[in-house]
């Protein structure tokens, strides 16, 4: 997963030891030796996380935190602080200055990159909801309002075998308004968390941590559970089974002992963040209804995909998939054409299932549906074709009496960052077309040919 990382740090030898290490992990890397100087890059290249110093002359690392937090062009990225204090209240001063995490001096290099790519992860879905909020602006709708100060009626559930611990963390959320569920076994939590609507999920570790983190896991995997921040609270030796849950979809983490203005700061920052997300899903698919969303299916339209496209390939490199529903006529000439409808209504569902929440998916014209992945790798991609395409094969469709058998065919296409949009549908357009001669039901990938002979831009139509 690369990204961009701007280093903050007065010293210039710390400065390039972080440089080199992030480099050779195929970041791209900036690099401000002050407060001023990172502000003013982080507003003018846009990084995806900021590692920041936080003894600094001048301004220093909460200073430089607070005024990015407090500017809307800046306020979502994350950022860690890197420092040598141990002192629990300044870590704490940190959190509540809208720090993300922090890395202690001497960096661990797999601290580090584990806790990179969780953050990584929660940005790219945020990303994602701001690129949505971005283009309804464009269109004239008004984006959504900011989100709450207070979290106080959260709902919050806490995993721990210690009946006293798992009070002890209630007790220090309740003092921010947040309601708290407690349970002792994995797999109670696991069905409290499918069947509630819930906040936060505090895991503490047990000893081994294999169930807890086999339930972060699977909590990723759900649908309803799939954006829910998870919070780990583990011993300090419990180090690698931390990193292993950041890798498994873990949010933040907290160490043992607990303390509980920092653990309240963190779920604050955590509840606050999904709420946030919450707020821009719900407003903009509000206020897009009429605007970007196809009457008959309730998916995004051929105007809306093509500009989050755009938006997306200016940023990272994108897959594209162009999903054509095989022998359509024939169910129009044999059922009707309202059965037609209900059959495309019902290809949509299954689609949508099976796709994360920022994941764009369109009816891109008559029986023709376009996806759209930011930054995601070609195995990855291909994956979720085959996925998509299994979804329909394996099941017939039910049309009153009727049981229909419904295929698609797949052309995708992984669009590099910089790529026009008619190139990148062009390629996918290539694509499918070969799947379409090679007998249907299949997914076939663009080859690099295919982004050439790009169409001239056309107006979206709706």
């Amino acid at each position: 997963m690369t990204a961009r990382i701007l280093v903050v740090d007065d010293i210039q030898a710390n400065l390039r030891l972080l440089e080199a290490k992030l480099l050779a992990e195929y970041y791209e890397v900036a690099l401000a030796s002050n407060g001023p100087e990172a502000l003013a890059m982080a507003a003018r290249w846009s990084p995806d996380v900021i590692l920041l110093d936080v003894m600094m002359p001048g301004m220093d690392g909460y200073e430089v935190c607070r005024r990015l937090k407090a500017d809307a062009q800046t306020a979502h990225l994350p950022v860690v602080m890197v420092t040598a204090l141990i002192d629990q209240a300044e870590r704490v001063r940190g959190l509540e200055a809208g720090a993300d995490d922090f890395l202690s001096k001497p960096v661990d290099d797999a601290t580090m990159f584990g806790r990179l790519r969780a953050l990584l992860r929660v940005k790219q879905v945020l990303d994602a909801w701001r690129q949505r909020s971005d283009a309804a602006r464009q269109l004239g709708i008004e984006p959504p309002p900011e989100p709450l100060a207070t979290i106080e009626g959260a709902r919050a559930l806490v995993l721990s075998e210690d009946a006293g611990e798992a009070a002890r963390i209630a007790g220090a959320l309740a003092t921010d308004g947040i309601a708290v569920q407690q349970e002792t076994r994995p797999e109670a939590a696991r069905v409290a968390l499918l069947e509630g609507r819930f906040d936060l999920a505090v895991l503490c570790l047990s000893k081994e941590g294999g169930d807890v983190l086999r339930l972060a896991s699977r909590l990723r995997a759900e649908a309803a559970t799939r954006d829910l921040p998870v919070l780990l609270a583990a011993d300090a030796a419990q180090r690698g089974l931390v990193l292993r849950g950041f890798d498994l979809g873990a949010s933040d983490h907290v160490l043992r002992p607990i303390d509980p203005n920092e653990l309240r700061a963190r779920a604050r920052n955590q509840v606050r963040r999904k709420w946030y997300q919450e707020r821009l899903r719900d407003d903009l698919d509000r206020s897009l209804e009429l605007a970007v969303t196809d009457p008959l299916t309730g998916l995004r339209n051929r105007r809306y995909v093509r500009r989050h496209l755009d938006g997306v390939l200016r940023g990272s490199d994108a897959a594209v998939m162009l999903l054509d529903v095989d022998r359509f006529k024939s169910i129009n000439d044999i059922h009707g054409h309202a059965a037609g409808d209900m059959a495309l209504k019902e290809v949509a569902e299954r689609l949508k299932s099976h796709l994360r929440a920022a994941d764009v998916l369109a009816r891109y014209g008559g029986e023709e549906f376009m996806v759209v992945l930011a930054g995601a790798p070609t195995d990855y991609a291909a994956m979720v074709a085959e996925r998509l395409r299994l979804a329909l094969s394996n099941d017939p469709i039910s049309i009153g009496p009727s049981l229909l058998p419904v295929t698609v065919s797949i052309g995708l296409a992984i669009a590099p960052v910089g790529c026009s949009v008619p190139g990148a549908i062009a390629a996918a357009d290539a694509a499918l077309y070969r799947a379409k001669a090679a007998g249907r039901n299949r997914v076939e990938q663009a080859v690099p040919g295919d982004f050439i002979a790009a169409p001239p831009e056309a107006p979206a139509a709706g």
